[in-house]
């Protein structure tokens, strides 16, 4: 009976080996590259840069497109830089274990072993979170929760502080929950065991080893970077795409800072490929090995099902998702970022990196459109057009989100607003949130809010809710009337993922 198991397991993946020695003819290089341009022009993308790696041999790496749509001169190219956005997340992983390897840490350690002042919000999980939850999406948290928190001017400090205010959404290693704040810790724990900043240790440790001379770190690496794409925000209105350049504060450079060691390094495609190299070599650069075989696979090994169907099961592992099906196993990490989104891809089977770099927030269905042509190629299976079922399925979406918005529209009443007087004044919260002022000038309401004193126009939406914009991201602000009392007595900032952090009470009545 073993032996039968061993032949139908045999003759399964007979297959697979022999278009895995496949290499990528010229032909089907043209095919790709016309692939590419094809969805551009479909999604409205402006740039994009992409990099191919097989068999060792890098046998593409361009720009396709513009870096700004009104500069129709200014391709992108190779060393044009992007936002790799939550591909950062595992360069972080990996930090943790090179020093795993080196002994500083171990993946069972309890954060509260290295950070003695690490909290959450259940004093048990305060004490038995360990290394690697941080960085598998299992803590507790939810999805998204405490994104958006950097965006009122908020620094990593303030958000690590946070996470004991954050209620958990579900049980403890119970569930799967795509999550960015922490990573805050983890960053906090490489520091903590080098003496180094995060930065620095991903300058030393992989930028440096690996020759990604071209990469940078944070909104400042951005902002100083000459060769560079300008981010597009993607948005569905009527139906339609529509696609707006971002500008100034639009671009959110000071999240990109904080969010750091889960989404802030930005890299030229000539640069992100190297680090798709580094994975299918199993962490060696120039036969040196940089990180021990057993860590290396301890990174890629799956740890929760994320998805699952009849044709394929993905799992999530350390920062890496892992798509297994009939046509191999697929490592694969999207990014998304303000106006900017990645994929970083490799498939050991095929000895194949795949980098794509997109300078939109068009969703990641383009991106997949060309990993599963690129894949369907190696495997000299017939073309298959998936971008052309994506779209489809894209415009459905969006004619169904036009007429439910249009139906909301219909439907809306608008209260109206209270005297912008009766809302003036200084509101205080407590010492990690700070106080926050409300001020008329000119007829106009403003608020001042957050550490970095930042003061934002607010606008009315109904009632007694207001909006603002802070570093590209709007929040909702509901101011609250006691009973007697003629002005505002406190108001609450809507943090967008459901973390309630309770009022700003009003200082003087």
């Amino acid at each position: 009976m073993k032996r039968l198991t061993f032949l139908l397991v045999a003759l399964i993946w007979l297959p697979l080996a022999s278009f895995a020695q496949n290499t990528l003819s010229q032909e089907d290089i043209s095919n790709i590259e016309s692939y590419i341009e094809q969805i551009r022009s479909d999604w409205k993308i402006p740039g994009m840069g992409v990099s191919i790696l097989k068999d060792g041999e890098l046998i593409l790496c361009k720009g396709f497109g513009v870096k700004n749509l009104n500069n129709p001169q200014d391709s992108v190219d190779s060393h044009t830089l992007f936002q790799i956005g939550s591909v950062s997340k595992s360069f972080t992983a990996y930090l943790l274990a090179t020093l795993v390897d080196e002994g500083l840490i171990s993946w069972d350690n309890t954060v509260k072993e290295i950070l003695p002042d690490f909290k959450m919000y259940d004093p048990w999980v305060t004490e038995h979170l360990q290394v690697k939850d941080l960085t598998s999406h299992k803590t507790g948290i939810g999805r998204q929760v405490g994104t958006y928190i950097p965006n009122l001017g908020y620094d990593r400090d303030d958000i690590n502080r946070m996470l004991e205010l954050i209620e958990p959404s579900y049980t403890f290693r119970g569930a799967y929950q795509y999550n960015n704040i922490t990573f805050i810790p983890a960053a906090k724990i490489i520091e903590k065991v080098t003496g180094k900043s995060w930065e620095d240790n991903i300058r030393e440790r992989i930028f440096g080893p690996l020759g990604m001379d071209e990469s940078t770190i944070n909104g400042e690496g951005f902002a100083e970077a000459q060769n560079v794409a300008l981010p597009y925000e993607f948005l569905s209105k009527e139906g339609k795409m529509v696609i707006n350049p971002l500008y100034g504060e639009e671009q959110a450079l000071w999240w990109l800072t904080v969010i750091g060691p889960a989404g802030s390094i930005c890299c030229p495609p000539v640069d992100l490929i190297k680090w798709a190299q580094f994975q299918l070599d199993g962490g060696k650069v120039n036969d040196k090995q940089l990180i021990s075989k057993e860590n290396m696979d301890y990174l890629h090994r799956g740890v929760t099902i994320t998805s699952q169907s009849e044709s394929k099961t993905t799992l999530y592992g350390h920062c890496w998702f892992i798509e297994q099906s009939k046509k191999g196993r697929i490592y694969f990490h999207t990014g998304t970022t303000w106006g900017m989104t990645t994929l970083c891809a490799f498939v050991p089977e095929l000895n194949l990196g795949l980098t794509i770099q997109v300078n939109s927030e068009a969703p990641s269905e383009p991106r997949y459109a060309v990993m599963r042509r690129l894949v369907d190629l190696c495997l000299d299976l017939e073309d298959y057009d998936y971008n052309a079922e994506f779209l489809k399925e894209w415009y459905a979406n969006a004619a169904k989100k036009a007429e439910e918005e249009a139906k909301a529209a219909a439907d809306k009443v608008v209260e109206a607003a209270p005297a912008s007087k009766l809302l003036v004044g200084k509101y205080t919260k407590d010492p990690l949130f700070g106080d926050a002022w409300i001020t008329l000038e000119k007829g106009k309401l403003y608020i001042k809010i957050g550490k970095q004193g930042w003061k934002h126009e607010m606008t009315h939406v109904s009632g007694n809710t207001y909006k603002f914009r802070s570093d590209g991201t709007a929040f909702e602000i509901k101011f609250k009337f006691e009973e007697g009392q003629k002005k505002a007595a406190s108001f609450e900032v809507d943090f967008k993922e459901g973390e309630d952090f309770g009022p700003w009470t009003r200082l003087s009545k």
